[in-house]
């Protein structure tokens, strides 16, 4: 038996449950089928064959998920912080012991290669063990003295939170958002994205049977203008975390303006890869072919710009596209495959149609450029040369395998290509002058910059964009300052003179 076969195998097995029955929201602890009794289909990219039903949350499903959390909140948030931690390390270890399953499942509902995927559920577990680290000082803050007085700050967790999470690698980015919450002492309420929603589910599971009380994790299932909204709209929840559509995120907040949510917004981007004459080139083409091409191209941290110098231009795309043509396109679960199904046919469809965009607006297609015809959601690896920065193909974020190389004549003339976008996200630098490497890094309008490197992840690290890719940052103690309030607390030393009035 082929290892995809035994791959297929083995995911039929695990998505029987869902065949068989709705998939259903988990709620106060339980799994619970919800109150309205709709359900939507959710397919297969692969195929575009029905995996199972989902239970279509409503208002009625977010509310008794918001009632749970905030009836655990008291209980969590007074919860020593080393006692989370240990729960935290808990689900972990749960994620660790589903690894495969969580993968086989991922990548048959998003249709991200299995290659990455198998990656991804050990990243979650990292989440959830570094949060848990941090989780026994989340409340300290700073000694803040005065002459006459003591300052110091506290944290304390801001109360039950909403997390929004994507469809493209569902289950990494839910812990990214959801264990720091946890450490934090929040409770929280989480709607997964539709087109991917079975993992979330995974989630909620495994972090009950590691002892997570009831309410403290709450999962809906749902269409975003139904139970997304609910949740960004419901009185229960201080703060909102969302990851994904920048026009969303517009709307997201306009939804929590009314009761004054926090939110924390992870967007699109639209990246630029800056690869200089001097630069290690064999490295480089590396970098640039993994951050463009890796999991379907549909992560916002990709490179999907590639800003070349012109010295270089001619050798550097001929290189590049003898790689994007070697692409190995395939079955998801085929551990072998580099590119598989775009997650959902209306996003196959719109990526699809900026293979005429660069026709009408007169680039090169250098390599692919094409669906590929069958049941699924396949389009080639794309490269497009021969591009300004002013294209639909260079301004608007594709969110696929589809790269667009624009030349640039000197240092002023990239910087200023760079930053001619709406997005902010991230950008990285290939030079071997360290000088040029640091003035290309602090002129670049983007919340990270990698330099000499691919997108190189650092949990401490902050993580987040400028401009219409976000506001606020992950990371670290940065998450932190998202889902804690800073208190202050003066004491006085009894020598200070106090004003009298009315004497």
């Amino acid at each position: 038996m082929s290892e995809l076969d035994k791959n297929l195998k083995d995911a039929e097995k695990l998505f029987a449950r869902f065949r068989n029955s709705t998939l259903p929201h988990f709620i106060d602890g339980k799994s619970d089928s919800g109150r309205s009794g709709k359900t939507f289909e959710n397919l297969t990219p692969i195929d575009n064959s029905v995996i199972g039903t989902v239970a279509a949350g409503n208002a009625e499903d977010i509310d008794a998920a918001c009632k749970a959390a905030e009836d655990a909140f008291g209980e969590w948030r007074a919860m020593p912080g080393k006692e989370r931690k240990k729960v935290l390390h808990r689900i972990a270890d749960g994620i660790v012991d589903n690894a495969r399953e969580i993968a086989l499942v991922e990548s048959y509902d998003s249709g991200q290669p299995l290659k990455f995927m198998s990656k991804a559920a050990i990243r979650g577990a990292e989440n959830f063990r570094f949060f848990g680290d941090k989780a026994p000082a989340a409340r300290d803050g700073q000694s803040l003295p005065a002459d006459e007085h003591i300052n110091f700050s506290v944290r304390q967790p801001i109360g039950p939170v909403g997390v929004i999470t994507p469809w493209n690698t569902p289950f990494m980015l839910s812990t990214w958002k959801i264990a720091p919450a946890l450490a934090a002492g929040c409770t929280v309420v989480h709607k997964p994205a539709e087109w991917s929603p079975y993992t979330a589910m995974m989630l909620a599971e495994i972090a009950h049977e590691a002892g997570l009380p009831s309410g403290v994790l709450n999962c809906v299932q749902g269409l975003g203008e139904n139970a997304g909204k609910a949740l960004t709209e419901h009185p229960a929840i201080k703060a909102v975390a969302f990851v994904g559509e920048s026009q969303t995120g517009s709307r997201i907040m306009k939804q929590g303006a009314d009761t004054l949510k926090r939110v924390h917004f992870e967007l699109g981007g639209k990246n630029p890869v800056i690869v200089f004459d001097d630069a290690d080139l064999d490295r480089a083409l590396d970098a640039v072919v993994f951050m463009i091409y890796s999991l379907n191209g549909e992560r916002c941290t990709s490179s999907s710009r590639l800003l070349i110098q012109e010295s270089i231009q001619d050798e550097f795309t001929k290189r590049l596209t003898q790689r994007v043509n070697k692409l190995k396109v395939g079955h998801p679960l085929d551990p072998n495959t580099e590119i598989g199904p775009l997650v959902h046919r209306r996003h196959f469809e719109k990526v699809s149609s900026y293979f005429e965009f660069a026709k009408e607006d007169g680039a090169r297609i250098a390599a692919g450029g094409k669906a590929i015809d069958g049941p699924g959601n396949f389009v080639q690896p794309t490269l497009f040369s021969g591009a300004t920065n002013s294209m639909r193909i260079a301004q608007q974020e594709i969110f696929g395998p589809v790269l667009t190389a624009i030349p640039f004549k000197d240092e002023a003339d990239a910087i200023a290509i760079a930053n001619d976008i709406e997005y902010g996200l991230a950008g990285y630098v290939w030079t071997n002058d360290i000088g040029r490497g640091h003035r290309i890094a602090n002129a670049l309008d983007a919340g990270m910059i990698w330099v000499n490197s691919e997108n190189n992840r650092h949990l401490p690290s902050p993580f987040g964009g400028m401009k219409a890719s976000g506001i606020g940052r992950d990371g670290g103690d940065y998450s932190f300052e998202f889902y804690m309030e800073t208190k202050n607390i003066c004491v006085a030393l009894g020598s200070h003179r106090v004003p009298q009035l009315g004497r």
